[in-house]
């Protein structure tokens, strides 16, 4: 049996787009910045803080400040990549026809599941690094306190779930679209939609479904399953809200796998962890996109 490794790092495409990516100031350049705004959003959040503990005379704890800089953190990272993931990739495929490079590419009859992995992964590799580079700056929680070691792994799953799903979105749109602008525009939209829109959508809902349990008592017990149903469909599609709600729960609850929800009758049910939800859906859905991505290469050679 071959090395899945050897047999990754041996695609000439993963080999060219790594050395093409790391060659130059730009990469880099990249992760400088990122680590700054990051850095200096983690400070400027401490500040803001322990200036808040001094103004009020209510003293606020080592572990509030320590939750705040990690969600602020986490927050900031989820936003950046965001907007950066797609741009590895919008331009992956159509770019290589804009630079009339395709046809040579596709000259040596490298199958199309293997192009399609050799530009994601490249686009992936950096992203993670990314990723893990923020690393320290979110341990600094640990520190004050207020966090652990469950709720830095579950936000980095859900990071780079979100990650693969954007960079695979935008390999897709830059093989269906034959311009790098169409495609960028499609994948932002798509980026935004699921990171932004779907979180305003998911508060505004919890928001109404909240009120309307609280004034009306009688909300009968199948009315207040079919709100949670709904709750948790939005929640575990956005990941705003899963790394949000999941926070909640380990908090409340410590369980990283199951919480336990309380309807207003006083019945309980168990249910999975939105994060886990979250990355089987998106790991999915990306895996999906892959295959249509390599079809459309496919269909569009044999035309």
């Amino acid at each position: 049996m071959r090395n899945p490794a050897r047999i990754l790092f041996g695609n000439p495409v993963v080999l060219k787009e790594l050395r093409g990516r790391m060659r130059g100031p730009r990469a880099f350049i990249v992760l400088t910045g990122y680590l700054m705004l990051v850095g200096g959003f983690t400070i400027l959040l401490y500040l803001g803080m322990t200036r808040a503990s001094r103004v009020f005379t209510e003293q606020i704890d080592g572990g509030e400040i320590g939750r705040v800089l990690f969600t602020g953190v986490v927050a900031i990272e989820l936003f950046l990549v965001t907007f950066i993931a797609p741009a590895f990739t919008a331009g992956a495929i159509s770019g290589e026809r804009e630079r009339q490079t395709y046809d040579l590419l596709r000259t040596t009859l490298l199958p199309e599941s293997n192009l399609v992995m050799g530009k994601l992964f490249s686009a992936l590799a950096y992203v993670f690094l990314l990723l893990l580079s923020a690393i320290p700056l979110q341990s600094l929680s640990f520190i004050l306190g207020g966090t652990d070691i469950p709720d830095m792994l579950i936000a980095l799953l859900v990071m780079m779930t979100t990650a693969i799903f954007l960079v695979t979105i935008g390999v897709y749109f830059s093989a269906r679209l034959r311009r790098t602008l169409p495609a960028s525009i499609a994948t932002y939209g798509v980026a935004l939609a699921v990171v932004v829109g779907m979180a305003i959508i998911t508060q505004i809902f919890v928001t109404v479904t909240d009120e309307v349990i609280k004034s009306r008592a009688s909300v009968s017990h199948e009315v207040e399953q079919g709100f949670l149903m709904v709750r948790g469909a939005l929640v575990c599609l956005n990941p705003v809200a899963t790394l949000s709600v999941t926070r909640d729960y380990l908090i409340s609850q410590q369980n990283p796998w199951t919480f336990t929800y309380t309807f207003t009758q006083g019945s309980t049910t168990t249910l999975p962890s939105p994060w886990i939800v979250y990355t089987g859906v998106y790991w999915l859905v990306s895996l999906i996109f892959f295959i249509l991505t390599a079809r459309r290469i496919k269909k569009v050679d044999d035309f």
